[in-house]
């Protein structure tokens, strides 16, 4: 990779692109720009490519920050086809089965998996009387997938007149109840309630006032499997800027934009923290939409994404996250599998906690990662590298937690929680441990209050009603990532950046295909 030192420099940036963030959506849109033919430079402040999907090593640990699961597989294969380059090459996948287990304080659990008789198998253990209405909710979300993933989720929903041609079919679908009202009125039992629901949390959203256009992801599921990257979401993202580089362009770390620069009304590049500047004629921020406006573009005039807007704006949940290695347990706990979910004593008032009222609760629900389970290598012999994850609020509540004083009882709580119902005896092997803080998301990702998932994704703060991937503020600005359409999750932003192609136009470097014979001569 190209150090610091010897980033390219032009006084009209003619042909040029920048991308602001090494997030999964910053490569992803730098390799579409690459391939629409612009000379593409990626400027991140971090060591390391991936964003939040990146990762970090500690005494022969590999431990991955963020994203853990790869739902979409065909989003990533069609980003790498669109290069002239084969996913599958650079990246190997390996399909989860089960993809999760959940389990609840009664000790009772659901296994989720692809095959769908296996999945009416687990409904009908819980309460076959819900078997119906879990069918008639799997019909519900495909139909929802192919309108708003297949449909919306891959076009740009920057145009009002867009958004009023689907005005009818969005009330078709019912996009007016939650999520977790669509579950409620399809099955009875409140464990399956919460577990055709709590999707949305993995996108920064409340299940039960996130739009019901989101139970898609169990179709998703369904669908594509759930897989894992061998190496993590790391090896997904250096392999994104591999791409980058064979097509000539740069994937520069530790360099961190601190404003973008306008001239003669449009983008012209950026200034970096150390005062240099760098011209552009293409301009992509991944950083959150919130940071962009707020923070790149504090000197430029904004109408609509005002520094009040954006304090208005509904904001996704914050985490908290405890990384931690282990010794000699390899063969301990078969029931921690990959991927566990971990379900508190309650669920409404405890997601009310969460994004209404901030209050951090003395209880919690963990998602439990123990990647080693399928990628030994990303620990050492014998031993194990797990994450627990739990939703906490935001920083942005009047009564924001003082997580100095917080964050040890809290892991010490999550610690309890883990040896109880999942991994008896932890603290006895317990080699390495790193926390996240919602104070970590701010300083290292630059997350407006620290938030996991920028903007959540509520109706009204969806497709049209989202920042768009073409700036509203400023001509030669394009926006990419989890702020903007069609919003969080790995598919979501490389969603992001086949969006931005449909809108950046071709660069000089563009080589287009022959036509045929027959077709030339007409």
């Amino acid at each position: 990779m190209l150090q610091h030192s010897t980033l390219p420099n032009s006084q009209a940036g003619r042909g040029r692109a920048l991308v602001i963030g090494a997030g999964i959506g910053g490569l992803a849109s730098a390799m579409r720009l690459g391939a629409k033919g612009w000379q593409v430079t990626v400027l991140d402040r971090l060591d390391r490519p991936g964003g939040r999907g990146s990762s970090i090593d500690a005494g022969g640990h590999r431990f991955d920050l963020g994203p853990t699961i790869v739902t979409v597989p065909q989003g990533l294969r069609d980003l790498w086809a669109a290069t002239g380059r084969d996913f599958d090459q650079d990246v190997k996948l390996v399909p989860m089965d089960p993809f999760y287990r959940i389990t609840w304080p009664d000790g009772s659990s659901f296994t989720a998996r692809q095959d769908t008789a296996a999945m009416r198998a687990e409904v009908a253990r819980l309460s076959p009387a819900d078997v119906p209405g879990y069918d008639r909710f799997l019909r519900e979300s495909e139909a929802r997938y192919w309108f708003g993933y297949e449909d919306l989720g891959r076009r740009s929903m920057h145009r009002f007149a867009d958004l009023l041609k689907v005005l009818p079919r969005f009330a078709m679908l019912r996009a007016d109840r939650s999520v977790h009202a669509h579950a409620a009125a399809r099955v009875r039992d409140p464990r399956l309630r919460f577990a055709l629901s709590f999707h949305p949390l993995f996108i920064g959203g409340d299940p039960f006032h996130v739009t019901s256009m989101y139970i898609l992801v169990n179709h998703l599921e369904k669908a594509f499997g759930v897989h894992y990257a061998m190496g993590g979401v790391q090896a997904i993202a250096r392999a994104m800027a591999d791409v980058v580089q064979d097509q000539g362009g740069a994937v520069v770390q530790n360099a961190e934009v601190d404003e973008i620069l306008v001239q003669n009304g449009r983008a012209a590049g950026v200034r970096l923290t150390t005062g240099e500047a760098i011209a552009a004629e293409v301009v992509v921020s991944n950083a959150d939409a919130g940071h962009t406006y707020d923070r790149l573009l504090r000197n430029h005039p904004r109408r609509r994404w005002t520094s009040a807007r954006l304090k208005r704006t509904r904001w996704s949940m914050s985490l908290f996250v405890w990384y931690f290695g282990t010794r000699g347990t390899r063969a301990l706990w078969p029931e921690a599998g990959h991927h566990t979910i971990l379900v508190g004593p309650r669920y409404r008032t405890h997601i009310r906690d969460i994004f209404q009222t901030g209050r951090l609760a003395e209880d919690m629900s963990l998602y439990v990662h123990r990647p080693s389970v399928t990628d030994p290598g990303c620990a050492p012999d014998g031993g194990d590298t797990f994450y627990a994850l739990s939703p906490v609020p935001h920083l942005g509540h009047d009564n924001g937690v003082d997580w100095a004083a917080e964050a040890e009882p809290y892991r010490r709580r999550m610690l309890a929680m883990l040896e109880d119902r999942l991994l008896p005896g932890l603290s006895r092997h317990i080699t390495e441990s790193l926390v996240f803080t919602p104070e970590t998301f701010q300083s290292r990702y630059l997350a407006p209050m620290g938030t996991g998932f920028s903007i959540e994704p509520r109706i009204l703060q969806s497709a049209w009603f989202r920042p768009h991937n073409v700036s509203e503020e400023l001509p030669g600005l394009w926006l990419a990532g989890a702020g903007t359409h069609p919003g969080a999750g790995l598919p979501g932003v490389v969603g992001s950046a086949e969006v931005l192609a449909q809108l950046v136009p071709d660069g000089p470097g563009r080589i287009r295909a022959p036509l045929p014979e027959r077709m030339a001569a007409e």
